[in-house]
């Protein structure tokens, strides 16, 4: 394995069905002009309350890519 450099985005996903669904959100936006993402972490988790129940979370992610 070579030595590689890393470089961490904070990101912040939205969805009103799923936490994973909120960072799959996150992610496929990413991958549109972010190369070589490696890894992420879950920061921070809310969710929006309508009535007593969740109707949209948002995850904070930090996405960690190597550097060319």
């Amino acid at each position: 394995m070579s030595n590689h450099v890393y470089k961490q985005l904070e990101l912040v996903g939205s969805s009103p069905k799923s936490i994973e669904d909120a960072v799959g959100t996150a992610l496929a936006k990413a991958h549109e002009t972010v190369r070589n993402i490696q890894w992420f972490t879950v920061e921070e988790t809310r969710g929006h309350v309508v009535d007593g129940k969740v109707a949209h979370w948002q995850v904070t992610i930090k996405v960690g890519f190597t550097m060319e």
